[in-house]
């Protein structure tokens, strides 16, 4: 969730300055400053329901999970996020020594808002595409029981959708499944 606090160009060390001293999270974005709003209890929770699972599935693995404070960058195109929830495969690449900034992203995923929904499936996902390591984007609302799963496939990407609670989600990139049931566990959210 993020609303744009700055109309200052920033360039992307000022702004990892700024974002190292903040006391919120920023996202940065063509260079300007994003800020970070809070999230709803459907959006938490939905969050920690899709990280418990990977989390659960991965341990013991190369891959790892992370939720909401990883900052990732598209370098590509200079730009820095905090996915809801984020898998990286192999060796965790950073930006710098101080290991705060993924670079090589295998999975991210997105809990869709009113105020984000646009800017995640648009704008934010055009960034994305550039990470070279990226292999799947989920997109999840929160509103009804929906995930929009986007998977690399040579230069281009594919979508599938995922709407039932008895789905099960497959993730063969880092070798995982989603059962939607467990996604929206204790979310009052509307069906299909």
């Amino acid at each position: 969730m993020s609303s744009a606090v700055a109309q200052t160009y920033l360039t992307p060390e000022e702004y990892l300055a700024f974002e190292r001293k903040a006391t919120t999270k920023h996202e940065y974005l063509n260079g300007q400053i994003v800020a970070m709003s809070g999230a709803s209890f459907a959006h938490n929770f939905l969050t920690m329901n899709v990280a418990n699972q990977l989390y659960n599935q991965l341990i013991g693995g190369e891959c790892q999970v992370a939720a909401s404070d990883m900052r990732v960058k598209a370098t590509q195109t200079g730009s820095y996020f905090y996915p809801d929830v984020v898998v990286v495969c192999g060796e965790p690449r950073a930006e710098d020594d101080t290991f705060d900034t993924l670079l090589n992203s295998t999975l991210i995923v997105e809990i869709l808002s009113p105020s984000t929904e646009t800017y995640d499936r648009g704008e934010k996902f055009e960034h994305y595409q550039q990470i070279a390591s990226l292999k799947d984007y989920l997109l999840i609302s929160q509103d009804k029981v929906h995930i929009e799963h986007y998977c690399r496939q040579g230069a281009g990407w594919l979508q599938t959708e995922s709407q039932g609670l008895e789905e099960v989600l497959p993730l063969l990139s880092i070798d995982c499944e989603l059962r939607l049931e467990d996604v929206y566990r204790r979310v009052e959210v509307a069906s299909g």
